[in-house]
């Protein structure tokens, strides 16, 4: 027969075994959880990250800092926080997005609670726009109940069907519950190349004024983008009540790119390849770049977004 002080020791330290391996913090070390409400982005890092990874866009850095510094600081946020990033390919909307969503959620992309759309892979039908609206509805609500710090991001905006969007509007506006869902701490961002022309038309107006891009300030561009887009069929927020009901917190311009910034992107990925950076490889990378207006040839016409492709055909 078993001694009861022994039993007594044996059960003791299975409890204590038990405690320790279903504290949320061992457990949370090996399966990805949802943050508490107490955690805290890094603002130092996710400007350092900002920095070194993003370039030409001092705009859409400084708002997207500040505000997704606010909303994260704030213990008790009246909404979702809900960005619009607009401009042209390549300029680094997806990068940013990507950027943030890692900050929130370590895994990024790859973690089960940030959610990518992308409108001609999920939504590609115009005669199934009901159908997406109760989906996207369901899918959002879903997760949200799971996580309420979730992330959505929805790209490719600008192909997206008329109608489609305003269903997650019950979910942005300033309700405390949905449903007894609480959807203040998500984030939703929308990217957009929708508005490009009039970004690009307004860098270009700085710069034949003898501006420099950086005096760009976002009440130069943001009123004439929310017009912009609401205005434009093509922009997946034609008439929205998003826009309509002030839904979005920020507009955020991403202006085209010069030369010195294609440069940039190409020593960028040329160290993220292992390489040492080669500056004759840096100038072949960039000329072979198309860029616009025709006779002045300030921006690139793609941003960075074939850097990678032309960098291939320059490997030894």
């Amino acid at each position: 027969a078993l001694e009861p002080l022994s039993v007594s020791l044996a059960i003791g330290v299975a409890w204590a075994i038990t405690g320790y391996l279903s504290h949320p913090n061992f457990y949370c070390s090996y399966v990805e959880c949802c943050p508490s409400d107490g955690h805290r982005i890094n603002a130092t890092a996710l400007r350092a990250q900002l920095d070194a990874r993003l370039f030409g866009q001092h705009l859409a850095k400084d708002v997207v800092l500040k505000a997704v510094m606010g909303f994260a600081n704030n213990p008790s946020p009246k909404k979702p926080l809900t960005l619009s990033l607009h401009g042209w390919a390549g300029t680094g909307k997806n990068f940013l997005s990507q950027i943030l969503a890692e900050h929130v959620h370590p895994a990024g992309l790859r973690s089960k609670f940030v959610h990518l759309f992308l409108a001609t892979l999920h939504f590609p039908y115009e005669d199934k726009v009901k159908l997406y609206k109760e989906q996207l509805q369901n899918w959002i609500r879903g997760n949200v109940s799971a996580c309420p710090h979730s992330v959505f991001i929805f790209d490719e905006m600008d192909k997206m069907h008329p109608g489609v969007i305003d269903a997650i509007k019950p979910f942005l506006d300033y309700y405390e519950q949905v449903d007894r869902v609480s959807y203040r701490k998500a984030i939703f961002i929308f990217l957009s190349n929708a508005g490009g022309d009039l970004i690009n038309k307004a860098a270009l107006d700085f710069w034949t004024s003898g501006k420099r891009r950086e005096e760009i300030q976002l009440k130069d561009l943001e009123l004439m983008l929310s017009v912009g887009v609401f205005n434009n069929k093509n922009s997946g927020l034609w008439h929205s009540s998003l826009i309509d009901r002030n839904l979005i917190d920020y507009f955020v311009p991403f202006l085209p790119l010069e030369h010195k910034h294609v440069k940039m992107c190409v020593r960028a990925e040329m160290t993220a390849r292992g390489y040492a950076v080669d500056e004759k490889i840096v100038q072949a990378v960039a000329d072979e770049m198309t860029f616009f207006p025709k006779e002045q040839k300030i921006y690139s016409d793609k941003g960075c977004k074939t850097v990678q492709a032309k960098l291939d055909i320059h490997e030894d």
